[in-house]
C-alpha cells in the first residue's frame, strides 16, 4: 500500500510510531527494516543482552521480547480487521506481557531469531493483502484503527525501540 496514514486512521498516541516512518511504501520499509535491525541485534552479545540502563528498567532481552510480542499483537489486529471481523479487540498491557514472557531466561540468539521469523510473517501478510483491505478498520484498545495504520505502527514501534536501544543501552 502506498501512502502515509491520515491522522484519522489511528488514535493520536500511535502517531508517536507512525511519524517515525517517512517511506510511503510500507512493505518496502518493513523489508529494509528487517535487514537493518537484524544486523544491529546480531551485534549484541549474550552477556550485553542482559544489560539494563537503569535500575527498574527492562533489560535488552525484555525490551526486545516486548518488541516481538507487540509486532504479533499489531499484526493480529491487522489480520482481524483486514479479514472483515468487526468484534473490538482488547488492549495489550505491556507490563503484564513482559513479566509473563520471562525474557531474561531466553537466550539472546533466540530473541533475534524470533524477530526474524515474526517479521517474515508480517511481510508475507502485508505483501499478500488485497488492495481493498488496507483501508478496512476496526476497534482495538477502544480506538478505531485502519489496517494501513497498523502496518506503519509496526514499523514505527520497531524504529522507536531501535532508537532507545542505540541511545540508552549501547
Amino acid at each position: 500500500m502506498i501512502g502515509l496514514p491520515e491522522r484519522t486512521e489511528a488514535a493520536s498516541y500511535y502517531f508517536t510510531y507512525i511519524d517515525r516512518v517517512t517511506e510511503p511504501n510500507i512493505v518496502a520499509r518493513l523489508e529494509s527494516q528487517h535487514d537493518q535491525i537484524l544486523a544491529l541485534l546480531r551485534g549484541i552479545s549474550e552477556e550485553k543482552s542482559l544489560h539494563r540502563y537503569a535500575p527498574g528498567k527492562w533489560s535488552i532481552r525484555e525490551a526486545w521480547g516486548h518488541v516481538n510480542d507487540t509486532e504479533r499483537v499489531f499484526l493480529h489486529r491487522a489480520l482481524w480487521f483486514a479479514r472483515g471481523f468487526e468484534t473490538p479487540l482488547a488492549s495489550f498491557d505491556q507490563e503484564i506481557a513482559v513479566q509473563g514472557a520471562q525474557s531474561d531466561k531466553i537466550d539472546w540468539a533466540a530473541h533475534v531469531e524470533e524477530f526474524r521469523t515474526i517479521r517474515l510473517g508480517t511481510l508475507t501478510f502485508f505483501r499478500n493483502l488485497p488492495a481493498d483491505a488496507w483501508m478496512r478498520s476496526g476497534i482495538a484498545s477502544d480506538n478505531r484503527v485502519t489496517v494501513r495504520a497498523l502496518a506503519f505502527i509496526i514499523a514505527g514501534h520497531v524504529a522507536h525501540h531501535e532508537a532507545i536501544l542505540r541511545e540508552r543501552y549501547l
